[in-house]
C-alpha cells in the first residue's frame, strides 16, 4: 500500500491594517451637511447624527392616545439633537429629542408647538415631548429647514 500525501493549501499570513480602521456610517441623514459636500471622509459624522429612539410599542400606543399639548420652544440645539418646551400652562420644560420633530424646519426659540407625552424611561418619572408640530413660526427669525437651506428673515 503507497501512501500519497497531498499537499497541503498554502495560507497568506494575517496582518493587521497599516491604516486606522474608522466606522463608517452608510445611512447619512439627507440634507445633512456631510450628505451636501458629496464626499464622506471615514472620520466625519453626519450632522445631526441620525438616532432611533428606542420606545417600546406599549410607550408609543399611549403617547399616540394621550392629549395634544400646547407650548413654546425655550430652546433648541441642531449640533446636540435635543432642546426644551415650555409648556402653555407653565409647568416645568420638557425634553424634546430631533428624532421626535415631525415636519421640515428646525425649531427655534419662540416658535409655538403642539406635542404629546411620553414617560421618560427607566423610572417614568419625567416626561419628554413626542410627536412635536411646529404650528406657529417665530416672527421675524431665520429659520433652516433640515436640508440646511434657511427660509424667512
Amino acid at each position: 500500500m503507497t501512501s500519497e500525501s497531498t499537499p497541503s493549501p498554502v495560507v497568506p499570513p494575517l496582518h493587521s491594517p497599516k491604516s486606522p480602521v474608522w466606522p463608517t456610517f452608510p445611512f447619512h441623514r439627507e440634507g445633512s451637511r456631510v450628505w451636501e459636500r458629496g464626499g464622506v471622509s471615514s472620520r466625519d459624522l453626519p450632522s445631526p447624527l441620525p438616532t432611533k429612539r428606542t420606545r417600546t410599542y406599549s410607550a408609543t400606543a399611549r403617547a399616540s392616545a394621550g392629549p395634544v399639548f400646547k407650548g413654546v420652544c425655550k430652546q433648541f440645539s441642531r449640533s446636540q439633537g435635543h432642546g426644551f418646551i415650555t409648556p402653555e400652562n407653565g409647568s416645568e420644560d420638557i425634553f424634546v429629542h430631533v428624532s421626535d420633530i415631525e415636519g421640515e424646519y428646525v425649531p427655534v426659540e419662540g416658535d409655538e408647538v403642539t406635542y404629546k407625552m411620553c414617560p421618560i424611561p427607566p423610572k417614568n418619572q419625567k416626561f419628554q415631548a413626542v410627536e412635536v408640530v411646529l404650528t406657529q413660526l417665530a416672527p421675524h427669525t431665520p429659520h433652516e429647514t433640515w436640508s440646511g437651506q434657511v427660509v424667512g428673515s
